[in-house]
């Protein structure tokens, strides 16, 4: 079935620690879509019932998320490259009904593509504010001119913290003194920002020994970094292609490769997708490692194979 994440990935998918960074790394043939998806099925899964709450905290008695936790947890996702109805469309496969995780709160999406024709950022809770029987996605405008203009990265910034905030204080309790949520913010294709603004702005500093290289760089990583305060965890993904990190000619080179080595350094966990050294496969669609930056946790390398329906098969090599 499709909604069954590979088991070789489930540790490596359940709630990080508090203050986690967890990079995803792609490059042109082996997109982070199928990962981020599973992170978000794993994050957004409904609790267990008791009696399985009991089961799982036995068995997992050691890990860093007590079971049964995952109900009060609240997910954020911010898209440069991809709209609300990809993801609702392929997490509805996986047995995620997006519009009913809007309703409980646990739920949010911020629309990095809508700025384009200067309409604003967008702020919405799917399945809220059904109007006549239609459902309908309750939109909140905020002062964003989008990634497509000259929006700056702090600007960016404040409407993900208005979306991080709005989830931290719902709840599907009743009492007014429920606990806040937990909010993993989870953005895809940030460094889509660097490319799309404009280098003249000449925001912040230029980076140390970078030469032209603008501060674009620095001002969306000196974002993200405040981003990580007001959240529980963080998870990024970025792309890894070479010629975005080894040639360093261009001043988009420069600052993409910066940007994503001192993130990568920074991480907890890097899942990094390659295709195959030997070509290609029909069995086999690429690689993927998974590194931890404490010495004590065992890196992993795997195969994995995309089918036709959106489902993943994880597999060791040889087999």
């Amino acid at each position: 079935m499709t909604s069954r994440i590979p088991h070789l990935l489930e540790p490596h998918l359940s709630l990080p620690p508090e203050s986690s960074l967890i990079t995803l790394t792609s490059v042109l043939g082996a997109s982070t879509n199928w990962l981020v998806l599973r992170h978000l099925h794993a994050l957004l899964k409904p609790a267990p019932s008791p009696h399985n709450q009991q089961q799982q905290h036995q068995a997992h008695q050691n890990s860093h998320q007590a079971a049964g936790d995952e109900g009060e947890v609240a997910v954020l996702l911010v898209s440069f490259l991809r709209d609300l109805p990809f993801w609702r469309e392929n997490l509805s496969r996986l047995g995620i009904d997006l519009d009913a995780a809007g309703r409980r709160g646990r739920f949010g999406f911020v629309d990095g593509l809508s700025g384009g024709g200067g309409g604003g950022g967008l702020f919405s809770v799917p399945g809220v504010g059904g109007l006549g029987g239609q459902q309908q996605q309750r939109k909140v405008r905020q002062g964003w001119e989008g990634v497509l203009g000259n929006a700056a990265p702090g600007e960016i910034g404040r409407v993900v913290l208005e979306g991080v905030e709005r989830l931290r204080r719902s709840s599907s309790t009743t009492s007014s003194a429920a606990a806040e949520r937990r909010v993993v913010l989870v953005i895809d294709g940030l460094d889509f920002v660097l490319a799309a603004l404009d280098p003249s702005l000449g925001l912040g500093q230029s980076l140390q020994g970078g030469g032209d290289a603008p501060g674009t760089a620095i001002a969306t990583k000196e974002m993200l970094m405040e981003l990580r305060e007001k959240t529980h965890a963080v998870i990024i993904t970025l792309a890894a292609d070479d010629p975005l990190i080894k040639e360093q000619e261009t001043t988009l080179e420069k600052q993409h490769a910066w940007f994503a080595l001192s993130l990568a350094h920074e991480a907890d966990m890097v899942t990094s997708l390659r295709l195959l050294d030997t070509g290609t496969a029909k069995d086999v669609s690429g690689v993927i490692r998974i590194t931890h930056r404490e010495a004590r946790v065992k890196d992993h390398e795997y195969l994995y194979h995309v089918g036709g329906d959106g489902g993943v098969r994880v597999f060791e090599r040889g087999q």
